[in-house]
């Protein structure tokens, strides 16, 4: 059957190309495809103004955010001990690597004497929630020099604290081994 198609098509084919479509169906073909291009180039422009918009948007958010992270934080910036007065700085560092040296030696004394410890250790506690307590206060203080000095002095007073309980437990324990012998 297909070669009687094709030998119809051969011996027709002439008639075949005689018959032109009309000029009319060609110019109704070419107000469909500018009208389909025009489809085509309204639908791009959508999706990038929308695009624009959405990242245009979306900085705005970035912008507010920062700035309000940026107010929030000048409100409530934390004031280090540095910015107010370094030599202090400098003491209270020097101090809190001592106590936790001491707090450290105290420690391996703990198993021996624990209920010596346990009060001992309350002692530093009072003082530690003290430290926290002007610590939180130093940023809104009108006289942050002398927040830091009493921060200063208390770390200060933790560290005699603590030589004073080393010298007690040391002293018990020569104690012990007078008494033992």
């Amino acid at each position: 059957m297909n070669n009687r198609l094709e030998t119809f098509v051969k011996e027709n084919r002439r008639s075949f190309d005689v018959m032109e479509p009309p000029m009319e169906l060609w110019a109704k073909i070419e107000v469909e495809l500018d009208a389909q291009q025009k489809l085509k180039q309204t639908i791009k422009k959508k999706p990038v103004k929308l695009y624009l918009w959405m990242s245009a948007a979306a900085a705005v958010v970035v912008v507010f955010a920062l700035g309000w992270l940026y107010a929030g934080k000048i409100q409530g910036k934390d004031v280090e001990l540095a910015d107010v007065n370094p030599g202090y700085a400098q003491k209270e560092v020097h101090y809190a690597g001592l106590i936790t040296e001491k707090r450290d030696s105290l420690a391996i004394f703990a198993s021996a004497n624990p209920e010596l410890y346990k009060k001992f250790t309350a002692d530093l506690v009072k003082l530690d929630e003290e430290y926290e307590r002007l610590k939180a206060e130093l940023p809104n203080s009108p006289n942050q020099t002398f927040v830091v000095k009493a921060m200063v002095k208390n770390r200060e007073i933790q560290l005699q604290l603590l030589k004073q309980q080393l010298l007690i437990i040391n002293q018990v324990d020569d104690y012990k081994r007078v008494n033992q012998i």
